[in-house]
Parts: C-alpha cells; sequence; structure tokens
C-alpha cells in the first residue's frame, strides 16, 4: 500500500471519526448537565418518581430518534435537545390546579403551538419579533431564583453542598466544558453514599412508559403551556436557529418546528416536556470542533442520538434515587448546569443600550415570582418589558418627527 493510500485512508477514517467523537461528547455533556433538572422540574410540577423517569425517558427517546432521522436525511448537523429554558420555567410555577395530568394538557398545548408556529407563517413572524434582549431577560428572571440554589445549600448542609460547588469550581477551572459533569459525578458519589433509600424505592424503576392522560384546565395553560412555548421558542428554537447560521447551515425552519411539536405532543402522554432545536450543545456538533470541513459535520447530530437513546433506560432508575434525595442537593447542582445559562441570558439582555431598561424591568418582574389573575411572574416580565419598550421608542419617534419638517 502506497504512502498516500493509506493517507487516504487515514483521512477518511478521521471523517467519521471526529464527528462522532463530538456528537457523543455533545449527547453525555448536554444530558449530564440538564437530566436532574429535568426529573426536579417534573416532580415539582406534581409528577410521581416513576411518571418523571418515564418523561425523561421519553424525551431522550424523541430527541435521539430527531436527531438521527433528520441530520441522514438532510445531511446537515442539526440538532435537538429538550428544552433546558423550559424546565428551568417548570420548576418555579409548582403545581397547578388539576396535578400532573393538567400539566401534561399545557405540555400537549404548548407542541400543538409549536406545531401551528411552522404551519402559519405570522405566528412564526410574532415570535421572531420578541426583542432577543427581553427574551434573554425574561429567561434571566426565571433562572436567578434556581442559581440561589447552590449558595442556599452551601449554608443549609456544608458538608454535602461544599464538595459539588467546589468540584464545580475546579473544573471550570481545568475542564470547563466539563464542569457541570464532574459536579454531576460528585453529587452522585455523595447522595450515593449518604442517601438511604426506602424499602421498595427501586419498585417500577425498571424502563417503563407511564401513561399520562392529558386535562385541560385554564389555569394549566396559562400557568404553563403559553409560557413553555413562549421559552421554548424564544430561548431554544430561535438561538438554534442562530448558531446553525452562524456555522454556514441555513435551515428551513417552519418543517423542524412541526416536527419538533409532534415529538412534544408525543412525549406528552408519558410525562415529557417539550423537545426543540438545540442551542448551546448545537455549538459542537455544527461547529468546526465536529470538523474542518462543514459538509462533514453532519454524522455528529447521529453519534449524538444514538447517545440519548442509549442513555434513555437509565431515566427511571435516577427519577428513583434523586426521590429519595435531599431536595435542595438536587436543586443546588442544577442551578450550577444553569450558572452559564444566566450569564449568557443576562449578557444578551443588556447588551444594547436602548433596550438595556425594557430588559431590567423584564428581568426584576419575572424574578419576582409574582401571580396576577393566576398569570405567572414571566409572562407579565414579557409584557412589562415589550410594553416600555415600545413607549420609549414612541416617545423617540415623537421627539424626532418635529424636528425632521
Amino acid at each position: 500500500m502506497t504512502q498516500q493510500a493509506a493517507s487516504s485512508i487515514s483521512s477518511g477514517r478521521s471523517d467519521f471519526v471526529q464527528p462522532i467523537m463530538a456528537g457523543a461528547l455533545a449527547a453525555i455533556v448536554g444530558y449530564a448537565s440538564t437530566f436532574t433538572l429535568v426529573l426536579a422540574a417534573l416532580t415539582a410540577a406534581g409528577a410521581s418518581p416513576q411518571q418523571a423517569g418515564s418523561g425523561l425517558m421519553s424525551i431522550c427517546i424523541a430527541i435521539g430518534i430527531l436527531n438521527i432521522v433528520v441530520s441522514a436525511r438532510l445531511k446537515v448537523p442539526v440538532s435537538f435537545a429538550w428544552s433546558t429554558p423550559g424546565v428551568a420555567f417548570l420548576l418555579t410555577v409548582g403545581e397547578p390546579v388539576g396535578g400532573f395530568p393538567a400539566v401534561a394538557g399545557a405540555f400537549l398545548v404548548a407542541a400543538a403551538l409549536i406545531v401551528l408556529t411552522g404551519l402559519i407563517k405570522p405566528l412564526a413572524r410574532l415570535i421572531e419579533a420578541i426583542p432577543a434582549p427581553i427574551a434573554n431577560a425574561m429567561l434571566a428572571g426565571m433562572l436567578l431564583t434556581l442559581c440561589f440554589a447552590p449558595i442556599t445549600a452551601v449554608g443549609q448542609m456544608p458538608m454535602l453542598a461544599l464538595p459539588i460547588l467546589l468540584s464545580w469550581v475546579i473544573g471550570m477551572r481545568f475542564a470547563r466544558r466539563y464542569a457541570v459533569p464532574i459536579a454531576v459525578v460528585v453529587t452522585g458519589i455523595i447522595l450515593a453514599t449518604t442517601t438511604h433509600l426506602p424499602p421498595g424505592a427501586l419498585d417500577g424503576s425498571w424502563p417503563s412508559f407511564v401513561p399520562v392522560m392529558p386535562e385541560f384546565t385554564l389555569d394549566a395553560i396559562i400557568r404553563i403551556g403559553l409560557p413553555l412555548y413562549i421559552v421554548t421558542m424564544a430561548s431554544q428554537n430561535l438561538p438554534g436557529l442562530a448558531v446553525m447560521k452562524a456555522n454556514g447551515f441555513t435551515l428551513k425552519a417552519s418543517p423542524l418546528f412541526v416536527l419538533t411539536g409532534v415529538a412534544s405532543g408525543l412525549t406528552a402522554f408519558v410525562g415529557g416536556h417539550t423537545s426543540n432545536l438545540a442551542a448551546i450543545t448545537a455549538a459542537i456538533c455544527a461547529g468546526p470542533e465536529a470538523h474542518p470541513d462543514k459538509t462533514k459535520r453532519w454524522p455528529a447530530p447521529i453519534s449524538a442520538g444514538v447517545v440519548y437513546l442509549a442513555l434513555a433506560p437509565a431515566a427511571s432508575l435516577a427519577a428513583a434515587f434523586i426521590a429519595a434525595s435531599p431536595p435542595l442537593l438536587i436543586q443546588a447542582v442544577a442551578g450550577l448546569a444553569l450558572m452559564s445559562s444566566l450569564a449568557s441570558a443576562l449578557t444578551g439582555a443588556l447588551i444594547n443600550e436602548e433596550t438595556r431598561l425594557p430588559a431590567i424591568l423584564t428581568f426584576v418582574t419575572t424574578a419576582s415570582g409574582i401571580t396576577i389573575i393566576g398569570v405567572g411572574a414571566p409572562f407579565w416580565g414579557l409584557v412589562a418589558g415589550i410594553g416600555m419598550l415600545l413607549l420609549l421608542r414612541a416617545g423617540v419617534v415623537a421627539i424626532r418627527e418635529p424636528s425632521g419638517k
């Protein structure tokens, strides 16, 4: 075999090895960073440990299939994930009237709205019209309370929480990409050595779907369904498209919205929340890290999809174990996982001077946690910020018009 032929074979192997490794890394980081957050959010919304495990498993399967099928079909590195901002929001609203069936109904409403956004262009334009700083400020307001959890945990249970916080800080210094997974591993070790499972806690922890018959209540639709739709579109789908565009891939958004909406609707019947375009992990699969040649990056999401499918069976066992653990400790590691999201959201919210004050109003309104006529703070934060922005812009126009005459 000539040296040129050997070099060609080696290059051909690397064409697949590099994106496959990048995709596997994206899935592992995405899962390990926030699976505790998903379980905590579903539990806070009224799900039993079995229902929470079923929900997580269904989402893993949904995004695994989406990653594999869409990327293989389009030969483009399109990545899908669950809505981390969505579960962060869900963790703040608590259990609505009607319990978890009402939550599943709200998931179904959010899924239907995502499908409609893909089918009806004015809806897509309406979501796109939400100023990015306002959307980021709303997200930051939702994340703020959750990001207090690590510090609160250190104050209340320092012997357990401090090693988790220190492992995250050290990870950020020496292996930034793996900081959260390291913290999750340390949390797992601490929980394994300190948590005592009650008899029967692992009963039914084998992988299984737990059907949930959705119920539609106005309270859950207004408090959960509509905000979840807005958060998923503004904080996941649109940034996901922006990440792809930044890496040289222009996508037709409508079919992708329809696919993720349909997938979200199916998982709602077994306790899963919304699936959507990936944003943060999309940068791993679609960026140069996957392959220098952008035409050879499409295997990365396929690899990620395979990993998600492999991780799905562990969901029920993880849910049963976490249900027996101190809630504050779980919230602490979830808060650490969201620190970078909070920093990114605050940066995006305050980047433009023109929108800074409306964004701050959105942020403080959302972080306040107020509820008016049964509608939660994220919605009112959005209304307040957009209202102030429109008022300020109207004032600028009113000032400029006389001088132009």
